[in-house]
């Protein structure tokens, strides 16, 4: 596959569909990334106050992957991701009061607050988890992916994995395999340039990391990872090749990520022009935002509406989470061992 469009590619390809699918859409899109950005938000308040311990890695400006992503994908397709995952679990429709739960240790979050930040799933909506260990979701993810195959369900597995992990070896007996039985599978890079402290430039003697799959024969390609509409067009592309049966395939998002690799981190191992040029050139929700308005699809009431109801949303989450109960210490033996 070729190197992604650019943005105005995209946007003028978006322009050209009918105008009530599109504003909806472009609405949607706009809606859940903003979740994701104003939840992670109030997740690192809440870690800031004590409430949630352990590991906490914020997905803060790469909320434009997931929900592009996630537009292509059938009711019958899987996610499994790493443990930056709050918002992948967002963007497949969980429900946040769940996921604020589980964050701070609360029997009503998605593990019954045994599992933490990087430790949730939900087989309702097909997500197969946050995986703490870097790398180690990959084979999880081609797994899934044979299991599809052998079923013949028609489904394809979304495997995200960052710019950190795509170095391990774990990662290319993966593709061999994929490549090997054809299987149908994304491998989803979320290349925000880097992986804890150390640059990309610095850890990779390759770094068009898009094409790590050639010697396999897996086809690559790489996307504006802060252009949901970008990342929307590329995924459907994805997901049609892969569904036809041509076997794995390669997607990597060009991202960056806001915060530090995790609420512990200063990220002093970049400067403060570095973090301000991003956020004021290549912000997914700003840039979202100028297309809406811009093209006349709402107005800056509806947004600021749109606005509103996210922080209720993530409001009620982190009260919901707050007054949700903490485990037995009974539930320390239970979800153990599976009968079968």
């Amino acid at each position: 596959m070729a190197k992604s469009s650019s943005k105005t590619k995209s946007a003028a390809k978006s322009r050209s569909r009918k105008p009530g699918l599109e504003r909806d859409e472009l609405l949607n899109f706009y809606k859940d990334m903003l979740l994701i950005r104003r939840f992670e938000e109030k997740a690192g308040q809440m870690y800031g106050m004590g409430l949630i311990g352990g590991f906490c890695h914020l997905y803060i400006g790469q909320e434009a992957v997931v929900v592009g992503m996630q537009a292509g994908l059938s009711d019958k397709d899987t996610v499994i991701t790493t443990y930056r995952d709050h918002g992948h679990m967002l963007a497949c429709g969980m429900d946040p009061r769940g996921v604020m739960a589980e964050l701070m240790g609360r029997r009503g979050g998605y593990s019954k607050g045994k599992g933490g930040s990087m430790h949730m799933f939900s087989t309702e909506k097909n997500f197969f988890g946050g995986h703490g260990i870097v790398g180690a979701n990959v084979p999880l993810g081609t797994g899934i992916a044979f299991s599809h195959m052998y079923r013949g369900n028609g489904a394809v597995s979304l495997t995200y994995f960052g710019d950190g992990a795509v170095n391990q070896g774990q990662v290319y007996e993966s593709f061999n395999m994929a490549a090997l039985w054809r299987l149908p599978v994304i491998y989803v890079i979320e290349n925000n340039r880097y992986g804890m402290g150390t640059s990309i430039e610095r850890a990779s003697a390759n770094t068009d990391l898009y094409m790590r799959g050639s010697a396999y024969g897996i086809p690559g390609e790489t996307v504006d990872g802060m252009d949901v509409m970008a990342v929307r067009e590329a995924g459907a592309k994805a997901l049609a090749q892969v569904r036809a049966g041509k076997g794995p395939l390669i997607l990597e998002m060009q991202t960056y990520r806001y915060r530090g690799h995790s609420m512990s981190d200063p990220a002093k191992y970049r400067s403060k022009e570095e973090v301000l040029k991003m956020r004021t050139e290549k912000d997914p929700i700003e840039t979202q935002r100028k297309l809406i308005l811009d093209g006349d699809h709402a107005g800056e009431a509806d947004l600021k509406e749109i606005d509103r109801e996210v922080k209720l949303l993530v409001t009620e989450a982190a009260e919901y989470a707050q007054h949700s109960p903490e485990p037995d210490v009974a539930e320390l033996y239970t979800d153990v061992l599976v009968e079968v």
